[in-house]
């Protein structure tokens, strides 16, 4: 009943809200332009490919506060959270963020187990953020190892007409139903300053600070200051606290651009263990001492990144340049519960430790010509590092590894005719760890009329093992799992087709539509098996899985009133080799569904927001503790958010307040998670921690 009120509500007011006076005028849309797995910067809809765009109004009106909270409301990708680690990483086409490449102004962000992928979403913040494009589909000519599914690449902010510009926020959320502004109190806190100053007509320079702080989720457990011994204790969603600060430094003169930018992350994440230890103190009292063991971890990561964008005679050249490193660490202590104090810890220690030196660079451009063009860039990564034994379960205190990989890639941009172009492409990369891997690509555009377009797009990539699949090694009374050195890297294949056209109608309605159909194949997929009975585990090169996706949507604008429903279908199947009977591979589908509105008060500038979400049911062959498969099923869910923004003294300041989550979502039933080796399945996921309110401050000046 609950629900059938929200909905009728929001319902009513996006009516009203069109309802108002209308703008007598028709605002021009700005062309938006991409950079994602192009030549050069270009409009979207020219690009070869087809790339999805959130701009930064859009993530503006979201009162979204990290990269995971703005992808939550894009169909066909799921942002998967761990209450546990804190992490939130994509999952695209039903693969899990191994699979997507994340990029930041087009470089692969440096992640736990490598560049790139895998990547902790909520470590990204939107401060500075100009926009974010998505790629969906195998990506490897482009962007190498670990684009199978898609590529999501962070545009940051370069520029701006003011000689000087301060921007900042103030943002406080509730966590479900608490809040509490204190030092160890309740809610969420986020604070971020922004300060552009153009120095002359060439030089730019930028800097930022952002800080998160999620004082956690207690859930149905009591929290940190609970010392009863019934293994309530802890948090549901455990406490984060983020520092992030960046600097950039720009010059633009004539035909050459280039750019330094810095930035440092600082995270903070706080495990308090549910298990209790009582201890009598023996003093003639009755005294008793209770204490647990938690744990603190602590995540430091460096960006540092060079773009250069200048002419050689005629040839344009692009080059990318970064070093980056992310320590990941954490100290075990003893904490008495009911004194506040840690009583003894342990030495911090490194258990993920990443450094990376990356370049890439291409040359385009080479014949002067608007009819063909082709592109030749090449692209290294040298990673070193290790993982200790709590990553993972290794042998001994690390596994130190050091990757280089190297690659040439070479496409060509043919436009036959002002309405049709086509792109070929192939990239070889060499690794001294593993054979020589081979990807092309093959894209068309097809302009069908002035204000549409036809796409379709071949493409493949790869993804090298990752060094837990490798070298993992726990062996006790009751486990033997390990990893295997003579992986192989598992090959993604997609085709696509995409079609897109927009129009205006005689009463001034901007009306844009398309549908997508994608489909997947990824071959030698890496999995545990089992090669000895009752439970030695290995690494093995054995699965396959494909997907077919085909979504639509439709969107409408008038004057301040915008409009857009999307739905899509996705259908998986899975060889799950590894069984012995029935490796059932029949397609299981999902569906997924949604809409946004939004509407601008023509008198008072007031800003009126809906986002909403449908997950359907989602069905999934697991494994068996009997060497079989069965069917698995996770609930289907619904999310709404809806903002509400004031400006006020000439935009110098907005106001905003709103509900995120309004049907309450926490977790959702599922029998389709398998219990690994030595664990056993969950009943549950857990996704968010339930309705929040929130309100923020804005300024500019």
């Amino acid at each position: 009943m609950k629900k059938k009120v929200l909905s009728i509500l929001s319902l009513s007011i996006v009516c009203w809200m069109n309802a108002q006076e209308k703008d007598s005028l028709n605002q021009k849309k700005v062309e938006e332009i991409v950079i994602t797995g192009q030549y050069k910067q270009q409009s979207v809809n020219k690009s070869i490919y087809k790339v999805d765009v959130i701009d930064a109004a859009q993530i503006k009106s979201m009162a979204a506060t990290n990269v995971a909270d703005v992808l939550n409301q894009s169909l066909n990708i799921q942002v998967t959270p761990d209450s546990k680690s804190g992490n939130s990483t994509a999952n695209i086409m039903g693969l899990d963020g191994d699979y997507v490449k994340i990029l930041i102004d087009n470089i692969p962000v440096v992640g736990d187990t490598g560049l790139g992928s895998n990547i902790d979403l909520t470590k990204i913040a939107l401060s500075n953020i100009e926009r974010i494009e998505i790629v969906k589909g195998s990506m490897g000519v482009e962007y190498g190892n670990g684009a199978v599914a898609g590529v999501i690449n962070i545009i940051t902010k370069k520029n701006n007409t003011k000689k000087v510009s301060v921007r900042g926020s103030l943002q406080e959320e509730t966590v479900r139903d608490n809040y509490d502004l204190k030092k160890k109190g309740q809610g969420r806190h986020i604070q971020n300053l922004n300060i552009d100053y153009n120095i002359n007509k060439e030089w730019f320079a930028n800097v930022n600070f952002n800080h998160n702080q999620f004082m956690g989720y207690e859930g149905n457990s009591e929290g940190y200051k609970y010392f009863g011994q019934d293994g309530r204790r802890g948090y549901e969603w455990n406490p984060k606290d983020q520092y992030e600060s960046s600097a950039l430094i720009r010059y633009s003169k004539n035909r050459t651009t280039f750019f330094y930018k810095m930035s440092y992350l600082k995270e903070n994440f706080n495990f308090y263990n549910p298990e209790v230890s009582r201890r009598p103190l023996n003093d003639g009292l009755g005294g008793v001492e209770y204490e647990s063991r938690d744990r603190k971890y602590n995540t430091h990561r460096w960006i540092h990144q060079f773009n250069i964008q200048t002419n050689l005679g005629h040839i344009r050249y692009m080059g990318d340049f970064s070093y980056q490193n992310q320590d990941r660490k954490y100290f075990d202590y003893n904490y008495d519960i009911p004194n506040r104090n840690i009583k003894s810890q342990q030495e911090e220690k490194s258990y993920y430790k990443t450094d990376v030196i990356y370049s890439r660079g291409m040359f385009s451009n080479f014949l002067d010509s608007k009819t063909f063009d082709f592109q030749l860039g090449y692209e290294l990564d040298y990673t070193s590092g290790y993982a200790a034994l709590i990553a993972g379960d290794f042998f001994g205190e690390a596994v130190k590894r050091k990757i280089f990989t190297y690659s040439n890639f070479l496409s060509a941009e043919w436009n036959i005719s002002d309405r049709f172009s086509v792109r070929p492409g192939v990239r070889l990369s060499l690794s001294e760890n593993f054979d020589n891997q081979y990807n092309y690509s093959l894209s068309a555009r097809y302009k069908t009329t002035e204000n549409s377009n036809l796409r379709a797009v071949v493409g493949s990539a790869n993804r090298f093992p990752k060094y837990d699949e490798l070298y993992t090694y726990f062996v006790n009374l009751n486990h033997d799992i390990q990893g295997n050195p003579d992986l192989k890297p598992e090959t993604g294949f997609s085709i696509g087709a995409f079609w897109d056209q927009n129009f205006t109608t005689a009463n001034d309605w901007r009306i844009g539509y398309g549908i997508d159909a994608l489909y997947l194949d990824v071959r030698d997929r890496i999995d545990m098996m089992i090669i000895k009975e009752p439970s030695t585990y290995k690494y093995m090169n054995i699965n396959r899985y494909k997907n077919m996706l085909l979504s639509a949507n439709v969107d409408f604008r008038k004057d301040q009133f915008a409009f857009s429903v999307r739905g899509s279908v996705n259908a998986r199947s899975m060889t799950l080799n590894e069984v012995k009977n029935d490796p059932a591979d029949d397609f299981q589908y999902i569906m997924q569904a949604g809409a946004s509105a939004t509407y601008k008060l023509k008198n008072t500038n007031t800003n009126f927001s809906l986002y909403y979400k449908y997950t359907g049911e989602d069905r999934l062959y697991v494994a068996d503790t009997a060497g079989g498969v069965r069917l698995g099923k996770t609930d289907g869910f619904h999310m709404m958010d809806f903002i509400v923004s004031q400006p006020f003294w000439n935009n110098h300041f907005e106001i905003s307040a709103g509900v995120k989550n309004i049907f309450d979502v926490t977790s959702v039933k599922s029998t389709a998670l398998a219990g690994s080796s030595h664990t056993a399945a969950s009943g549950t996921i857990n996704l968010y921690y339930g309705r929040s309110y929130f309100a923020r401050l804005m300024f500019q000046f």
